[in-house]
C-alpha cells in the first residue's frame, strides 16, 4: 500500500469560547500539539474561532487575518493540512456597496496554500441568510492523491448539492449541529456516505453557546457502505486520529459500481 492511498485524519471536537478568536485558537493549538506527528489532515468544526454567531461585524476577519495566518503556521510547522470554517469579511471599497460576510471553510495545505468554500445553504431558522452571503461553487481539494469535498453544516440536509458528480474520495461536513436534532445529523451523515459511495466525516462541536443552544458532538466517520469507522464519545474533547484507506474504498466501488449509474445534472 503506497502512502498516497492512506490518509491519517484527526477530528477535533471542542467546547468553543463564544466570540473569542484568541482563546479558541489557543485551545486548538494545545489539542493539535498533542497529536501524533503522523497526522496528515486536521478537521475543525464550523465557525471554530467564535461559535455559530450572527454578530459577523464584531468577529469577522480578512483572508490576511490572524486565523488564516495561524492555520498556515500550523500547516507548515506540522506538515499537515488543516480545515474548518470561520467568519470572513470581504471589504467593499465602493461607498455604495456593503461589506460581505461569509461562513467560509478554509482548507490550508502544508505549503500554506489556502483554498476555500463558502457555505451555500445558510441556516434561515437562525437568520444566517440575513447576515452571510451564500456561496455558489463547490470546492474539490486535491491532496495527497485524494479528492476531497468539504461542506458546512446545513448543507448536509441538501443531498443534491453534495452529490458525488466529481468522483471525490472523501466528503467532509464541519458543523455546529445542536443536540435536539442530533439524530438527523447522524442519519444524514450515514445516508450521504452510502449514496455517494464515499468516506464521509462529520465534525461537530460540544458545549453550550451564548444563545443557550447545547451541542453534544457525535462527530463520526462512515465508509462508503455506511459502516461506522469511528464514532466519537458524545461530549469528548479528546482529539481522535484514524486512518482512511483509499484502496479499500476503490475495491468496494469497483465491486459495487453504483456511481456509474448516477444521474448527470447541473445546479443553478
Amino acid at each position: 500500500m503506497t502512502k498516497t492511498n492512506t490518509l491519517e485524519v484527526a477530528v477535533l471536537q471542542a467546547d468553543l469560547v463564544w466570540e473569542n478568536t484568541f482563546e479558541n485558537r489557543n485551545q486548538f493549538t494545545k489539542m493539535i500539539d498533542s497529536l501524533s506527528s503522523e497526522v496528515e489532515l486536521i478537521i475543525l468544526p464550523e465557525m471554530f474561532t467564535t461559535g455559530f454567531t450572527m454578530n459577523a461585524e464584531k468577529v469577522a476577519e480578512s483572508m490576511n487575518g490572524d486565523t488564516v495566518l495561524w492555520m498556515q503556521n500550523i500547516a507548515k510547522t506540522k506538515q499537515t493540512a488543516i480545515c474548518g470554517s470561520v467568519v470572513i469579511v470581504e471589504r467593499s471599497f465602493d461607498s455604495a456597496q456593503d461589506d460581505k460576510f461569509f461562513n467560509r471553510l478554509l482548507f490550508v495545505h502544508p505549503s500554506e496554500k489556502v483554498e476555500f468554500y463558502d457555505k451555500r445553504h445558510t441556516f434561515t431558522l437562525a437568520g444566517e441568510h440575513e447576515v452571510y452571503s451564500a456561496g455558489k461553487k463547490k470546492l474539490i481539494v486535491e491532496y495527497k492523491g485524494w479528492k476531497i469535498s468539504p461542506l458546512i453544516c446545513y448543507d448536509l440536509r441538501f443531498p443534491v448539492w453534495g452529490r458525488n458528480t466529481e468522483n471525490y474520495d472523501l466528503l467532509i461536513y464541519v458543523a455546529s449541529w445542536p443536540k435536539p436534532r442530533i439524530n438527523a445529523w447522524s442519519s444524514l451523515l450515514k445516508a450521504r456516505a452510502i449514496e455517494n459511495m464515499s468516506y464521509t466525516i462529520g465534525v461537530n462541536r460540544v458545549g453550550k453557546d451564548a444563545n443557550n443552544y447545547e451541542y453534544n458532538g457525535n462527530s463520526a466517520i462512515y465508509d462508503c457502505l455506511g459502516n461506522t469507522v469511528n464514532h466519537f464519545k458524545k461530549e469528548t474533547t479528546e482529539p481522535s486520529l484514524f486512518t482512511l484507506d483509499k484502496n479499500y474504498q476503490d475495491k468496494l466501488r469497483s465491486r459495487f459500481s453504483f456511481l456509474e449509474d448516477k444521474d448527470t445534472f447541473t445546479i443553478e
